[in-house]
């Protein structure tokens, strides 16, 4: 029998059904911490001082208003796994950050469009900007599991900041030739998914076979030597406007080979989450490379798995007519 390597709290709760607003505010509160429900009316958190304290106090207050409650620690042995957990927490995280994407996706749409008062809109965009910040540091704040769309978030709201600011862009690299990147080690962060498995495979396909990838948890990073940061807060190589990282490479890299075409489309449809792109292959590849997360913890098994799936893919975009 599999011991879970991971320890738990777990809030196990019984409340009175009226008044309903009670329960109301009880879903919030838990919330707010990052819990999830593994079980009707049994919610978790990973095993830390704070988690013990924000579930104290949820305690309290369920016991004030004529409800019961427990916590404990706990391991999980059969059932659900620390994994499924786990992805139960990214998914919850995955629905809050693409919520803050499709603001950011109305912001630059504004900010885009041909308004003869531009430094007006630019002004009321402002405070908002600044209040969709807070969210998403309020987010971040309960990403336990690093959630993949992090990234992709992070980045397009210091790509808003830098056009409402008149601030250089975090992406103002130069462009180079194929043979001055060759013998560099290529930074992202830890937790890779779609637009960083892509544009990893992208570097060893196109660039340099033998490229080294490095994963830190820090962003900004200041990057060492030879070092090259992609799909990252201030990337030589990263989000440009409404353009993901692999489609800013294959830009700068000057890549005219046809099969990227269809192959950025997709990545941009999985990794920005907007309706810019419909092509039917997006669903299978967001399917394959989900089940590469869920199977490889490691980033660097991560990039080998997903590699050979976008080896498959280029194959069958150059077979196309």
């Amino acid at each position: 029998m599999a011991q879970s390597k991971k320890e738990w709290l777990l809030l196990i709760h019984q409340i009175p059904p009226k008044p309903s607003y009670f329960r109301v505010k009880i879903w919030r509160r838990l919330q707010q911490v990052g819990a999830i429900a593994v079980k009707q009316s049994v919610y978790a958190l990973p095993k830390t001082q704070q988690a013990s304290e924000d579930f104290g106090w949820i305690l309290k207050e369920i016991a004030e208003g004529g409800g019961d409650a427990s916590v404990c620690e706990a391991a999980f042995v059969e059932g659900l796994t620390d994994e499924q957990v786990i992805s139960m927490f990214q998914s919850a995280r995955k629905a809050d950050y693409e919520k803050i994407l499709q603001e950011g996706h109305a912001f630059q749409d504004q900010l885009h469009a041909d308004l003869p008062e531009k430094a007006e809109t630019v002004a009321k965009l402002k405070p908002q900007l600044s209040r969709l910040k807070t969210k998403f540091d309020e987010i971040v704040a309960v990403d336990f599991f690093s959630a993949p769309e992090r990234s992709a978030a992070e980045i397009m709201l210091a790509d808003l900041h830098s056009q409402m600011t008149g601030a250089p862009k975090s992406q103002a690299a130069v462009k180079r030739s194929i043979k001055e990147l060759k013998g560099r080690t290529w930074v992202t962060r830890k937790n890779v998914f779609v637009d960083r498995i892509a544009s990893a495979w992208l570097v060893r396909r196109f660039v340099d076979r033998e490229a080294k990838f490095k994963f830190v948890v820090s962003d900004p990073y200041l990057p060492k030597g030879k070092e090259l940061r992609f799909d990252m807060y201030e990337g030589e190589y990263t989000h440009e406007g409404d353009r993901c990282t692999f489609e800013t490479m294959v830009d700068r890299l000057g890549m005219t080979d046809r099969a990227l075409t269809p192959m950025a489309e997709i990545v941009h449809a999985l990794d920005l989450k907007d309706e810019k792109y419909h092509r039917p292959e997006t669903a299978g590849l967001a399917v394959l490379l989900g089940g590469i997360v869920m199977a490889h913890g490691a980033d660097k098994e991560r990039l080998e798995k997903g590699g050979e799936i976008f080896d498959a893919l280029y194959e069958y975009f150059q077979r196309q007519k």
